[in-house]
């Protein structure tokens, strides 16, 4: 039985919903904030994931970053080594998909050109009718940068383990890769 642990960041603008979403997976979909409050700095939760067909897991430490500019310095001095990237974006708020540019570059600076897994989240899947951000459009921007893309709507609890359980089995992947790798360097 092995039990890895990953740093998983949850960066994107201020009220694309990364905290609910956070809130959502860790509780496993029973708590819905309905009080809106600002992240003003990094929230670390810790979920333990179970990697299917094997005895093995992943410890999920899940740090919600505030997204309000004048905040994001102070924060990314809390992020140390993200081993997983879960940027968010509000699907009602097509500049909150552009700004997703900042925050590749920002992450990408602060991890100094090493490769972290990621995903893109289009959250507020529930508010169809406001919608401003078409999936194409998400899912293309999404692969040009690497990233799965899923959408979800943290208020229905819709979707909201996939991104995160996706992100867990792509650091045990990495993980294994790496194993018989260096496994394969034995004589």
């Amino acid at each position: 039985m092995v039990k890895l642990r990953a740093r998983c960041l949850v960066v994107g603008d201020a009220a694309v919903g990364k905290s609910s979403l956070s809130h959502i997976f860790y509780s496993d979909g029973s708590l819905f904030q309905k009080n809106y409050s600002l992240t003003t700095g990094v929230e670390l939760l810790m979920k333990c994931v179970n990697i299917p067909e094997t005895n093995d897991s992943v410890e999920l430490y899940i740090l919600d970053s505030a997204g309000k500019e004048t905040l994001v310095e102070g924060c990314e001095k809390m992020w140390g080594e993200p081993s997983l990237l879960c940027l968010v974006f509000d699907l009602t708020n097509e500049q909150s998909l552009a700004n997703c540019t900042y925050w590749m570059e920002r992450v990408r600076a602060h991890c100094k050109g090493l490769h972290v897994p990621g995903v893109l989240v289009g959250n507020k899947s529930d508010l169809s009718t406001r919608r401003e951000v078409q999936a194409s459009v998400a899912k293309e921007w999404a692969q040009s940068q690497g990233l799965g893309y899923y959408e979800t709507s943290a208020k229905e609890m819709d979707n909201c383990d996939a991104p995160l359980l996706s992100l867990a089995q792509a650091f045990y992947s990495f993980y294994q890769e790496r194993r018989e790798a260096i496994q394969n360097l034995s004589p």
